[in-house]
């Protein structure tokens, strides 16, 4: 059976994979590299063997603590850089997209936060997954966004900017999409559809800064906006960081129903 005893071994081995791919990659000047698309692909698929296995083990989803959105975090990471390579052919973004998860993984090796099975009330609802599954694969292409706003600013160069147009839209609409389920969830949970809660609040916030990212690049004709929407894609994932964990560090979080318990 698999459980988090597991995790070290197989994650070991999937970043193994990932690592081959990365070094493919780097090996490609130009074009594509397969090595690197079926490696990753084998890495994503081992990963994802310890997901679904851990998932029947707890007999429930792993998605509950923070440890455990960390887990799908680290793989929608990699899915959203292995994509982006397939289409574009950033052969730098494999790396980066590696040293991200890795990040992650380490810190569960570390930190697993282990948990038992059970669901308080108010999780035990169809909304549960999708809402959760949804926003962490949002972040993860707002993280490739962001690792391509970073590389842009230091390049001096706009041409990222047609990927990052893209990967904002899909993410921008995984993310409505996660906000609306929520509401109709909360309703369901606790009677309201919005509270203002600390975690809506830092979300609504998430989302306003994408947003103003979708209106500055429909001005792209404009030449005095040519750096604002890489610093906007910045500011956006900073705010999307104090939404995922950093406002369970803030006081007013102290009785929030989302923070990870």
């Amino acid at each position: 059976m698999i459980t988090w005893a597991t995790f070290p071994a197989l994650a070991s081995l999937a970043v193994v994979l990932w690592t081959a791919g990365t070094v493919a990659a780097l090996r490609k000047a130009e074009g594509r590299s397969a090595v690197c698309v079926w490696t990753t692909a084998a890495g994503i698929a081992v990963y994802a063997v310890f997901v679904g296995g851990l998932w029947m083990a707890l007999e429930r989803p792993p998605l509950r603590t923070l440890g455990e959105t960390r887990l799908w975090y680290s793989l929608f990471m990699i899915v959203s850089g292995w994509l982006v390579y397939i289409r574009w052919h950033y052969r730098w973004l494999p790396l980066f997209s590696l040293i991200v998860a890795s990040v992650f993984i380490v810190i569960n090796m570390v930190k697993p936060e282990l948990h038992d099975q059970s669901l308080m009330p108010a999780l035990q609802s169809a909304w549960f997954v999708p809402h959760v599954t949804v926003y962490m694969f949002s972040y993860s292409l707002f993280g490739c966004a962001f690792l391509l706003a970073l590389a842009g600013l230091c390049r001096h160069t706009e041409k990222y900017l047609g990927t990052t147009d893209t990967l904002v839209k899909i993410g921008l609409a995984f993310l409505t999409f996660g906000m609306l389920s929520g509401c109709i969830w909360a309703k369901q949970a606790w009677g309201d559809y919005w509270s203002w809660d600390p975690k809506e609040t830092w979300a609504a916030a998430t989302w306003c800064a994408y947003l103003v990212y979708v209106h500055l690049r429909l001005r792209k004709h404009a030449e005095a906006y040519a750096r604002a929407p890489y610093i906007w894609l910045i500011v956006g994932f900073l705010l999307l960081q104090m939404c995922w964990y950093g406002v369970n560090f803030l006081p007013a979080a102290a009785d929030s129903m989302h923070s990870y318990r």
